[in-house]
């Protein structure tokens, strides 16, 4: 199935309001009950980079790269351009 015009650009308006997001913060602070959901998910075992999350009173704090932001919003307009070049 080929993706029609409206797919596209939602799909695309979503990407890009999710990078213009990431750009706007510095970092995302879970809630006690997704900390321990996420910790049981994960198996408590220590994170891969000490950089991206940090554990504080229970709560985790999620620190996104500031290219990932970029990524998103490229991606996203690209989809966008791309589904309004499109025929019906």
């Amino acid at each position: 199935m080929r993706p029609k015009r409206p797919h596209l650009l939602l799909a695309g308006l979503l990407l890009f309001f999710a990078g213009v997001q990431f750009r706007m913060v510095e970092s995302f602070t879970l809630t006690a009950k997704s900390s321990q959901l996420l910790a049981t998910q994960l198996g408590n075992r220590p994170a891969p980079q000490q950089t991206l999350w940090q554990n504080a009173a229970g709560r985790r704090t999620l620190a996104p790269p500031r290219w990932l932001g970029l990524a998103l919003m490229s991606v996203g307009s690209v989809l966008t351009l791309k589904s309004l070049s499109m025929k019906d």
